[in-house]
């Protein structure tokens, strides 16, 4: 067993400064955003595998800036804005396809993979000269981590490594640069980006929102989860980026009143070779249980990222919010992808990225459970673009939106000052101070 061992998490205080409800719809805060922030993080923007072969191109929208990911022959990626440099026309408009070199709509200037101008009409006609082996496409600093393309504006920013701290190694045990994915949902929604990760930054709405009655099926993913701020874990780093554990694979929290346990659990325990009956007496036990089934069973049926991890993330929920605007929960199995990005011009708009992905072992044939349902195995999925309300998102995702929209409503209100809150809900707290810090010049 070669377990990753986690690096230490900074665990920084916040500062208390206070945060009222105009950063939500300020065209102000908004523009300072685009200023400071946006051009000066990292952000997570597509899939590496979507770019298989050379001239795999994929087009990504972030609030008013297009980019352009195009493997290149060699098989690396690079990352372009999605804009000629003649006019300004966008070169692009399909979110994929394959070529072998950039055509401008406007004027027909070619650009190579590489960025390289290597056609002009009148290329003779110019005071400077022929532009063709001069002018290249602005590129955008690239690079790739858990089967992902990550992206700074910045030129000088620092590592990708360096960026994520402790994330790095926790990730890297899973192999997530393997799954693949079986939800791929994009959804305009009315609510300022900002209020979707203050969502995935506390636990502290789990009881309410999400409460036993209301979430849990037998369409959900695996639960049995304490909720309790008493016993999980908080961490952040000094990066922004900040986890949450919440131990899992207890019976008692899915058991009926005549004691069964009940879906998803039990489903769960079935899949794993372990009688859900013999634990109608010791609901407590099922934790332990279903990490020493998946230990001993999981490497038969070909999980190879089992050997890399530790006995906890075989049940428990890890939880992680990158900053600024990326969520995840990763599950054993399951990638939970939560990302928000910025309207282009409406500061009370965003768009929610909603995706699932899930690891691909040679032997498995059990269906992948995903927020939306149970999905049959290799059946991969497609993205679809819609706008909030066209379609459902899952039992849990659904009354989280519906959350975000009576929220940028009530943070217009006169009535509210500014948020209360909780130790639990440090994590929020620090999210708005490192923004401020970002619009002060303070880089972590």
């Amino acid at each position: 067993m070669t377990v990753v061992k986690n690096k230490p998490w900074d665990n920084p205080s916040p500062k208390g400064i206070k945060v009222d409800g105009s950063r939500y719809s300020s065209r102000e805060f908004m523009e300072k955003e685009w200023e400071f922030l946006w051009p000066k993080v990292w952000l997570l923007l597509g899939r590496e595998d979507e770019l298989a072969n050379p001239g795999d191109y994929q087009m990504e929208e972030f609030g008013r800036e297009s980019f352009i990911m195009v493997r290149q022959k060699d098989d690396s990626v690079k990352t372009f804005y999605n804009v000629c440099a003649h006019r300004g026309a966008r070169l692009i408009n399909n979110p994929w396809g394959k070529t072998d070199a950039f055509k401008c709509p406007y004027h027909g200037w070619v650009w190579s993979l590489e960025g390289k101008l290597t056609e002009a009409q009148d290329p003779e006609d110019f005071p400077e000269g022929n532009p063709c082996g001069k002018l290249k496409l602005k590129e955008v600093k690239c690079e790739t981590f858990a089967g992902f393309v990550w992206i700074n504006m910045d030129e000088n920013a620092i590592p990708l490594k360096e960026w994520l701290g402790p994330v790095w190694e926790d990730w890297r045990a899973y192999e997530i640069d393997k799954w693949k994915p079986y939800l791929m949902q994009t959804v305009t929604i009315k609510c300022n980006w900002k209020i979707i990760l203050d969502n995935f930054n506390e636990s502290y709405h789990l009881n309410t929102v999400h409460a036993p009655e209301k979430s849990v099926t037998t369409k959900r993913i695996a639960s049995g989860m304490d909720t309790s701020y008493k016993t999980s874990q908080f961490d952040l780093s000094d990066q922004g980026h900040n986890r949450m554990i919440m131990k899992g694979g207890y019976a008692f929290a899915t058991m009926n009143e005549d004691g069964e346990i009940q879906d998803p659990l039990y489903s769960v325990m079935k899949e794993w070779g372990i009688n859900p009956e013999g634990y109608k007496d010791k609901p407590e036990d099922t934790r332990q249980a279903l990490q020493k089934a998946k230990r001993k069973v999981g490497p038969e049926r070909g999980y190879t990222h089992y050997k890399n991890l530790r006995d906890e993330q075989f049940t428990d929920a890890q939880h992680y919010t990158l900053f600024p605007n990326f969520a995840v929960s990763l599950w054993t199995d399951g990638f939970h992808f939560l990302r928000a990005r910025p309207h282009p011009t409406d500061p009370e708009q965003s768009l929610f990225d909603h995706f699932w992905y899930a690891s691909q072992p040679e032997k498995e044939t059990s269906p992948v459970r995903t927020t939306k349902g149970i999905i049959e195995r290799n059946k991969f999925a497609e993205r679809q673009f819609f706008n909030y309300g066209e379609e459902t998102m899952g039992q849990t995702i659904d009354q989280d939106t519906a959350i975000f929209i009576l929220q940028q409503k009530g943070l217009r209100s006169r009535g509210f000052d500014r948020a209360y809150y909780a130790n639990q809900e440090s994590r929020v707290h620090r999210f708005h101070e490192l923004i401020e810090d970002y619009f002060n010049g303070v880089k972590p």
